[in-house]
Protein backbone atom coordinates (compact mmCIF):
# COMPACT_ATOMS: atom_id res chain seq x y z
CA UNK A 1 0.00 0.00 0.00
CA UNK A 2 1.60 3.23 -1.16
CA UNK A 3 -0.18 5.21 1.54
CA UNK A 4 1.06 3.00 4.37
CA UNK A 5 4.00 4.03 6.46
CA UNK A 6 5.93 2.06 9.03
CA UNK A 7 8.07 3.57 11.75
CA UNK A 8 10.52 1.81 14.03
CA UNK A 9 11.48 3.52 17.28
CA UNK A 10 14.49 2.27 19.24
CA UNK A 11 15.38 2.98 22.86
CA UNK A 12 18.75 2.02 24.33
CA UNK A 13 18.64 -0.23 27.37
CA UNK A 14 21.40 -1.50 29.61
CA UNK A 15 20.94 -5.07 28.43
CA UNK A 16 19.54 -4.76 24.93
CA UNK A 17 17.78 -2.40 22.54
CA UNK A 18 13.97 -2.34 22.68
CA UNK A 19 12.08 -1.74 19.47
CA UNK A 20 8.52 -0.46 19.08
CA UNK A 21 7.00 -1.17 15.68
CA UNK A 22 3.83 0.58 14.59
CA UNK A 23 2.07 1.43 11.36
CA UNK A 24 1.03 4.96 10.47
CA UNK A 25 -2.12 5.89 8.63
CA UNK A 26 -3.49 9.22 7.47
CA UNK A 27 -7.01 10.48 8.25
CA UNK A 28 -9.05 10.71 5.07
CA UNK A 29 -12.38 11.93 6.48
CA UNK A 30 -14.14 12.55 9.80
CA UNK A 31 -17.86 11.94 10.22
CA UNK A 32 -19.25 12.23 13.75
CA UNK A 33 -17.65 9.28 15.61
CA UNK A 34 -16.36 7.55 12.47
CA UNK A 35 -12.90 8.26 11.07
CA UNK A 36 -11.75 6.90 7.72
CA UNK A 37 -8.02 6.28 7.42
CA UNK A 38 -5.81 5.33 4.49
CA UNK A 39 -2.91 3.08 5.26
CA UNK A 40 -2.70 0.53 8.10
CA UNK A 41 -2.46 -2.48 5.74
CA UNK A 42 -2.16 -5.01 8.58
CA UNK A 43 -5.23 -3.89 10.54
CA UNK A 44 -7.92 -6.29 11.78
CA UNK A 45 -11.31 -5.74 13.38
CA UNK A 46 -11.16 -4.81 17.05
CA UNK A 47 -7.63 -3.45 16.85
CA UNK A 48 -6.85 -0.29 18.86
CA UNK A 49 -5.33 2.80 17.23
CA UNK A 50 -4.04 6.06 18.70
CA UNK A 51 -4.61 9.53 17.29
CA UNK A 52 -1.95 12.19 16.84
CA UNK A 53 -3.24 14.55 19.54
CA UNK A 54 -4.19 11.79 21.98
CA UNK A 55 -7.21 9.58 22.32
CA UNK A 56 -7.98 6.10 21.07
CA UNK A 57 -10.15 4.45 18.47
CA UNK A 58 -11.05 0.93 17.42
CA UNK A 59 -10.99 -0.57 13.93
CA UNK A 60 -14.63 -1.21 13.07
CA UNK A 61 -14.30 -2.29 9.45
CA UNK A 62 -12.22 -1.87 6.33
CA UNK A 63 -12.24 -2.26 2.57
CA UNK A 64 -9.74 -2.00 -0.25
CA UNK A 65 -9.57 1.80 -0.05
CA UNK A 66 -9.62 2.74 3.65
CA UNK A 67 -10.02 1.66 7.26
CA UNK A 68 -13.09 2.61 9.31
CA UNK A 69 -12.32 3.56 12.91
CA UNK A 70 -14.78 4.12 15.76
CA UNK A 71 -13.63 6.95 18.02
CA UNK A 72 -13.55 5.95 21.70
CA UNK A 73 -11.80 8.90 23.34
CA UNK A 74 -10.44 12.13 21.96
CA UNK A 75 -8.11 14.76 23.44
CA UNK A 76 -7.94 17.13 20.49
CA UNK A 77 -9.69 17.95 17.25
CA UNK A 78 -9.43 15.28 14.55
CA UNK A 79 -8.48 16.77 11.19
CA UNK A 80 -7.98 15.38 7.72
CA UNK A 81 -4.30 14.64 7.20
CA UNK A 82 -3.50 13.80 10.84
CA UNK A 83 -1.55 10.66 11.59
CA UNK A 84 -3.05 7.56 13.20
CA UNK A 85 -0.83 4.99 14.88
CA UNK A 86 -1.45 1.26 15.18
CA UNK A 87 0.52 -1.31 17.21
CA UNK A 88 -1.58 -4.35 16.33
CA UNK A 89 -3.06 -4.56 19.85
CA UNK A 90 -6.61 -5.45 20.86
CA UNK A 91 -8.55 -3.58 23.51
CA UNK A 92 -7.50 -4.72 27.00
CA UNK A 93 -8.74 -2.85 30.07
CA UNK A 94 -7.79 -3.03 33.77
CA UNK A 95 -9.71 -5.22 36.23
CA UNK A 96 -9.38 -5.91 39.94
CA UNK A 97 -10.93 -5.94 43.39
CA UNK A 98 -10.35 -2.19 43.74
CA UNK A 99 -13.16 -1.50 41.25
CA UNK A 100 -15.75 -2.46 43.87
CA UNK A 101 -17.58 0.60 45.13
CA UNK A 102 -16.47 2.78 42.22
CA UNK A 103 -18.15 4.57 39.32
CA UNK A 104 -16.22 4.12 36.08
CA UNK A 105 -16.73 4.87 32.41
CA UNK A 106 -16.57 2.46 29.49
CA UNK A 107 -12.75 2.51 29.50
CA UNK A 108 -12.56 1.66 33.23
CA UNK A 109 -11.43 5.18 34.11
CA UNK A 110 -12.87 6.46 37.42
CA UNK A 111 -15.43 9.27 37.10
CA UNK A 112 -16.40 9.57 40.77
CA UNK A 113 -13.64 12.06 41.75
CA UNK A 114 -12.12 9.57 44.20
CA UNK A 115 -8.74 9.19 42.58
CA UNK A 116 -7.17 6.45 40.44
CA UNK A 117 -8.00 2.76 40.76
CA UNK A 118 -5.27 0.19 41.38
CA UNK A 119 -5.77 -2.66 38.93
CA UNK A 120 -4.74 -6.29 39.32
CA UNK A 121 -4.70 -7.42 35.69
CA UNK A 122 -5.75 -6.57 32.15
CA UNK A 123 -8.58 -8.47 30.45
CA UNK A 124 -9.73 -8.37 26.81
CA UNK A 125 -13.04 -6.57 26.32
CA UNK A 126 -14.14 -8.82 23.46
CA UNK A 127 -13.64 -12.51 24.09
CA UNK A 128 -15.33 -15.80 23.30
CA UNK A 129 -17.95 -17.17 25.66
CA UNK A 130 -16.98 -20.22 27.75
CA UNK A 131 -17.71 -23.41 25.77
CA UNK A 132 -20.30 -25.91 26.91
CA UNK A 133 -17.66 -28.29 28.31
CA UNK A 134 -16.47 -25.54 30.67
CA UNK A 135 -19.92 -25.13 32.22
CA UNK A 136 -22.10 -27.05 34.63
CA UNK A 137 -25.93 -27.06 34.90
CA UNK A 138 -27.42 -24.33 37.07
CA UNK A 139 -27.96 -25.54 40.63
CA UNK A 140 -28.49 -22.50 42.86
CA UNK A 141 -31.27 -19.94 42.89
CA UNK A 142 -30.59 -16.21 42.83
CA UNK A 143 -32.87 -14.35 45.22
CA UNK A 144 -34.26 -11.37 43.32
CA UNK A 145 -35.86 -9.78 46.36
CA UNK A 146 -39.29 -9.67 44.68
CA UNK A 147 -41.53 -12.40 46.09
CA UNK A 148 -43.62 -12.83 42.92
CA UNK A 149 -40.51 -13.44 40.83
CA UNK A 150 -38.78 -15.74 43.33
CA UNK A 151 -41.95 -17.83 43.71
CA UNK A 152 -43.37 -18.02 40.18
CA UNK A 153 -40.57 -17.17 37.70
CA UNK A 154 -37.36 -17.86 39.67
CA UNK A 155 -33.92 -16.94 38.40
CA UNK A 156 -30.91 -19.26 38.80
CA UNK A 157 -27.27 -18.28 39.15
CA UNK A 158 -25.75 -18.31 35.68
CA UNK A 159 -29.06 -17.59 33.95
CA UNK A 160 -29.92 -14.83 31.49
CA UNK A 161 -33.33 -13.41 32.39
CA UNK A 162 -34.69 -10.63 30.18
CA UNK A 163 -36.71 -7.82 31.78
CA UNK A 164 -38.93 -6.47 29.01
CA UNK A 165 -41.79 -4.02 28.84
CA UNK A 166 -42.88 -0.47 28.05
CA UNK A 167 -41.01 2.46 29.58
CA UNK A 168 -41.91 3.43 33.15
CA UNK A 169 -43.34 0.03 34.09
CA UNK A 170 -40.81 -0.91 36.78
CA UNK A 171 -38.08 -2.83 34.93
CA UNK A 172 -35.18 -0.86 36.40
CA UNK A 173 -36.81 -0.94 39.84
CA UNK A 174 -36.89 -4.76 39.85
CA UNK A 175 -33.29 -4.95 38.60
CA UNK A 176 -32.06 -2.48 41.24
CA UNK A 177 -34.01 -4.37 43.94
CA UNK A 178 -32.16 -7.51 42.87
CA UNK A 179 -28.83 -5.72 43.48
CA UNK A 180 -30.00 -4.39 46.86
CA UNK A 181 -31.12 -7.89 47.87
CA UNK A 182 -27.60 -9.34 47.43
CA UNK A 183 -26.28 -7.51 50.49
CA UNK A 184 -24.41 -9.92 52.75
CA UNK A 185 -24.68 -12.85 50.30
CA UNK A 186 -21.15 -12.67 48.84
CA UNK A 187 -22.38 -11.79 45.35
CA UNK A 188 -20.64 -9.16 43.22
CA UNK A 189 -23.07 -6.83 41.42
CA UNK A 190 -22.41 -4.71 38.34
CA UNK A 191 -24.86 -2.07 37.16
CA UNK A 192 -24.27 -0.97 33.56
CA UNK A 193 -26.04 2.25 32.54
CA UNK A 194 -26.38 2.64 28.76
CA UNK A 195 -27.82 5.76 27.20
CA UNK A 196 -29.84 6.91 30.22
CA UNK A 197 -29.96 10.48 31.48
CA UNK A 198 -27.46 11.74 34.03
CA UNK A 199 -30.24 12.43 36.53
CA UNK A 200 -31.42 8.80 36.30
CA UNK A 201 -27.91 7.55 37.03
CA UNK A 202 -27.58 9.92 39.99
CA UNK A 203 -30.83 8.61 41.51
CA UNK A 204 -29.57 5.03 41.33
CA UNK A 205 -26.17 5.98 42.76
CA UNK A 206 -27.84 7.81 45.63
CA UNK A 207 -30.00 4.75 46.35
CA UNK A 208 -26.97 2.44 46.31
CA UNK A 209 -25.11 4.69 48.76
CA UNK A 210 -28.16 5.11 50.98
CA UNK A 211 -28.67 1.33 51.22
CA UNK A 212 -24.91 0.74 51.67
CA UNK A 213 -24.56 -1.54 48.66
CA UNK A 214 -21.55 0.05 46.96
CA UNK A 215 -19.16 -2.22 48.88
CA UNK A 216 -20.06 -5.09 46.53
CA UNK A 217 -21.21 -3.10 43.49
CA UNK A 218 -19.51 -1.61 40.43
CA UNK A 219 -21.36 1.05 38.43
CA UNK A 220 -20.48 1.68 34.78
CA UNK A 221 -21.85 5.03 33.68
CA UNK A 222 -22.26 5.46 29.94
CA UNK A 223 -25.00 8.07 29.83
CA UNK A 224 -26.62 9.64 26.77
CA UNK A 225 -24.08 12.49 26.67
CA UNK A 226 -21.16 10.06 26.27
CA UNK A 227 -19.74 9.27 22.86
CA UNK A 228 -21.29 6.55 20.73
CA UNK A 229 -18.10 4.51 21.10
CA UNK A 230 -18.32 4.56 24.90
CA UNK A 231 -22.00 3.60 24.86
CA UNK A 232 -21.25 0.74 22.48
CA UNK A 233 -18.44 -0.61 24.69
CA UNK A 234 -20.29 -0.34 28.02
CA UNK A 235 -22.04 -3.77 28.18
CA UNK A 236 -18.92 -5.61 27.02
CA UNK A 237 -16.82 -3.88 29.68
CA UNK A 238 -19.41 -4.89 32.31
CA UNK A 239 -19.16 -8.51 31.16
CA UNK A 240 -15.36 -8.27 31.24
CA UNK A 241 -15.34 -7.05 34.86
CA UNK A 242 -17.80 -9.79 35.75
CA UNK A 243 -15.61 -12.45 34.15
CA UNK A 244 -12.68 -11.41 36.35
CA UNK A 245 -14.67 -12.16 39.51
CA UNK A 246 -16.34 -15.24 38.01
CA UNK A 247 -12.98 -16.82 37.27
CA UNK A 248 -12.00 -16.10 40.89
CA UNK A 249 -14.88 -18.35 42.02
CA UNK A 250 -17.34 -15.54 42.81
CA UNK A 251 -21.00 -15.26 41.91
CA UNK A 252 -21.71 -12.18 39.81
CA UNK A 253 -24.94 -10.37 38.89
CA UNK A 254 -24.82 -7.97 35.93
CA UNK A 255 -27.67 -5.59 35.02
CA UNK A 256 -27.69 -4.04 31.53
CA UNK A 257 -29.94 -0.96 31.53
CA UNK A 258 -30.77 -1.12 28.73
CA UNK A 259 -29.90 -3.07 25.58
CA UNK A 260 -32.55 -1.34 23.45
CA UNK A 261 -30.58 1.89 23.67
CA UNK A 262 -27.42 -0.10 22.95
CA UNK A 263 -29.08 -1.35 19.76
CA UNK A 264 -29.96 2.25 18.84
CA UNK A 265 -26.31 3.23 19.27
CA UNK A 266 -25.11 0.38 17.08
CA UNK A 267 -27.71 1.25 14.44
CA UNK A 268 -26.47 4.86 14.37
CA UNK A 269 -22.85 3.72 14.08
CA UNK A 270 -23.72 1.32 11.24
CA UNK A 271 -25.63 3.97 9.32
CA UNK A 272 -22.67 6.35 9.66
CA UNK A 273 -20.54 3.54 8.22
CA UNK A 274 -22.99 3.40 5.26
CA UNK A 275 -23.82 -0.22 5.92
CA UNK A 276 -27.06 -1.43 4.40
CA UNK A 277 -29.98 -1.13 6.83
CA UNK A 278 -32.34 -4.06 7.32
CA UNK A 279 -35.49 -4.57 9.35
CA UNK A 280 -36.37 -1.41 11.33
CA UNK A 281 -33.16 0.11 9.87
CA UNK A 282 -30.99 -2.13 12.06
CA UNK A 283 -27.88 -3.72 10.49
CA UNK A 284 -27.91 -7.41 9.75
CA UNK A 285 -25.43 -8.29 12.51
CA UNK A 286 -27.39 -6.76 15.40
CA UNK A 287 -28.25 -10.30 16.52
CA UNK A 288 -24.58 -11.26 16.62
CA UNK A 289 -23.38 -8.35 18.77
CA UNK A 290 -25.99 -9.11 21.46
CA UNK A 291 -25.61 -12.90 21.35
CA UNK A 292 -21.84 -12.43 21.64
CA UNK A 293 -22.57 -10.56 24.86
CA UNK A 294 -25.25 -12.65 26.59
CA UNK A 295 -23.51 -15.97 25.86
CA UNK A 296 -20.76 -14.95 28.29
CA UNK A 297 -23.07 -15.64 31.23
CA UNK A 298 -23.03 -19.09 32.80
CA UNK A 299 -21.91 -21.34 35.65
CA UNK A 300 -18.30 -22.54 35.40
CA UNK A 301 -17.21 -25.98 36.48
CA UNK A 302 -15.08 -26.28 39.66
CA UNK A 303 -11.84 -26.81 37.74
CA UNK A 304 -12.20 -23.28 36.31
CA UNK A 305 -13.10 -21.62 39.58
CA UNK A 306 -16.73 -22.62 39.96
CA UNK A 307 -18.01 -19.05 39.69
CA UNK A 308 -21.19 -17.90 38.01
CA UNK A 309 -22.33 -14.82 36.12
CA UNK A 310 -26.03 -13.97 35.90
CA UNK A 311 -27.33 -11.43 33.39
CA UNK A 312 -30.42 -9.26 33.77
CA UNK A 313 -30.66 -7.42 30.44
CA UNK A 314 -33.43 -4.83 30.14
CA UNK A 315 -35.29 -4.21 26.89
CA UNK A 316 -37.73 -1.39 26.27
CA UNK A 317 -40.61 -1.93 23.84
CA UNK A 318 -43.28 0.35 22.42
CA UNK A 319 -46.96 -0.10 23.29
CA UNK A 320 -46.55 -3.72 24.32
CA UNK A 321 -45.11 -4.91 21.00
CA UNK A 322 -42.83 -7.82 21.94
CA UNK A 323 -42.50 -8.82 18.27
CA UNK A 324 -40.11 -5.99 17.48
CA UNK A 325 -36.80 -6.87 15.88
CA UNK A 326 -34.47 -6.24 18.84
CA UNK A 327 -36.90 -7.46 21.51
CA UNK A 328 -37.65 -10.73 19.69
CA UNK A 329 -33.91 -11.24 19.16
CA UNK A 330 -33.22 -10.83 22.87
CA UNK A 331 -36.09 -13.14 23.82
CA UNK A 332 -34.65 -15.86 21.58
CA UNK A 333 -31.14 -15.68 23.08
CA UNK A 334 -32.04 -15.52 26.79
CA UNK A 335 -33.26 -18.21 29.20
CA UNK A 336 -36.57 -16.54 29.89
CA UNK A 337 -38.26 -13.17 30.14
CA UNK A 338 -40.19 -11.20 32.73
CA UNK A 339 -42.79 -9.11 30.94
CA UNK A 340 -43.96 -5.84 32.49
CA UNK A 341 -47.38 -4.70 31.28
CA UNK A 342 -48.38 -1.04 31.20
CA UNK A 343 -52.06 -2.06 31.48
CA UNK A 344 -51.38 -3.91 34.73
CA UNK A 345 -49.22 -1.03 35.96
CA UNK A 346 -52.00 1.47 35.32
CA UNK A 347 -54.32 -0.63 37.50
CA UNK A 348 -51.96 -0.03 40.42
CA UNK A 349 -50.49 -3.54 40.54
CA UNK A 350 -46.76 -3.47 41.30
CA UNK A 351 -44.65 -5.15 40.13
CA UNK A 352 -46.71 -5.05 36.94
CA UNK A 353 -45.74 -8.53 35.74
CA UNK A 354 -47.83 -10.34 33.15
CA UNK A 355 -47.46 -14.00 34.09
CA UNK A 356 -49.04 -15.12 30.84
CA UNK A 357 -46.08 -13.75 28.85
CA UNK A 358 -43.39 -14.31 31.50
CA UNK A 359 -41.37 -17.50 31.74
CA UNK A 360 -38.15 -18.79 33.30
CA UNK A 361 -36.98 -21.78 31.28
CA UNK A 362 -34.26 -23.07 33.59
CA UNK A 363 -34.92 -21.25 36.87
CA UNK A 364 -37.28 -23.96 38.15
CA UNK A 365 -34.41 -26.46 38.13
CA UNK A 366 -32.62 -24.49 40.85
CA UNK A 367 -35.66 -23.37 42.85
CA UNK A 368 -35.93 -24.43 46.49
CA UNK A 369 -38.05 -27.63 46.76
CA UNK A 370 -40.36 -26.11 49.40
CA UNK A 371 -41.01 -22.99 47.31
CA UNK A 372 -41.45 -25.09 44.19
CA UNK A 373 -44.08 -27.25 45.87
CA UNK A 374 -46.04 -24.22 47.07
CA UNK A 375 -45.89 -22.24 43.82
CA UNK A 376 -46.16 -25.11 41.35
CA UNK A 377 -49.77 -24.38 40.39
CA UNK A 378 -50.02 -20.77 41.50
CA UNK A 379 -49.04 -19.34 38.10
CA UNK A 380 -51.73 -21.26 36.23
CA UNK A 381 -54.37 -20.49 38.85
CA UNK A 382 -53.52 -16.80 38.79
CA UNK A 383 -53.78 -16.66 34.97
CA UNK A 384 -57.16 -18.44 35.09
CA UNK A 385 -58.33 -16.00 37.77
CA UNK A 386 -57.38 -13.02 35.59
CA UNK A 387 -59.29 -14.49 32.62
CA UNK A 388 -62.40 -15.05 34.75
CA UNK A 389 -62.11 -11.53 36.12
CA UNK A 390 -62.13 -10.11 32.59
CA UNK A 391 -65.18 -12.19 31.68
CA UNK A 392 -67.11 -10.95 34.71
CA UNK A 393 -66.26 -7.38 33.81
CA UNK A 394 -67.69 -7.95 30.32
CA UNK A 395 -70.88 -9.40 31.87
CA UNK A 396 -71.44 -11.63 28.89
CA UNK A 397 -74.33 -14.10 28.91
CA UNK A 398 -72.67 -16.73 26.74
CA UNK A 399 -70.39 -18.26 29.36
CA UNK A 400 -69.86 -21.99 29.52
CA UNK A 401 -71.09 -24.00 32.51
CA UNK A 402 -67.45 -24.60 33.59
CA UNK A 403 -66.75 -20.84 33.62
CA UNK A 404 -69.93 -20.17 35.60
CA UNK A 405 -68.97 -22.81 38.17
CA UNK A 406 -65.54 -21.23 38.57
CA UNK A 407 -67.07 -17.81 39.03
CA UNK A 408 -69.18 -19.11 41.89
Amino acid sequence: NANALTRIEAANDTASAKFALHEIGIIKSVRECIVRVVGLPSCINGQIVEFKHGGRGMVFGFNEQDVQILVLTIKGALRVGDEVYSRAEFLHLPVGEAFLGRLVNSLCDPIDARGPITHSDFYPVFTEAPPVMDRVPVKETLEMGTLLIDAVIPVAKGQRQLLIGDRLTGKTTVAVDAILNQKGKDIICIYCCIGKTYSSLLKILHLFKEKDTMSYTIVIGSIASCSLGEQYLAPYVAAMLGEYFMRKGKDVLVVFDDLTKHAWVYREISLLLERSPGREAYPGDIFYIHSQLVERAGYLKPELGGGSMTFLPIAEILQGDVTGYVSSNLISMTDGQTYFSSAIFNKGVKPAIDFGLSVSRIGNKAQWPAMKALSDKSRLEYIQYQELLQMTQLRTSGLSKEAEDRMR
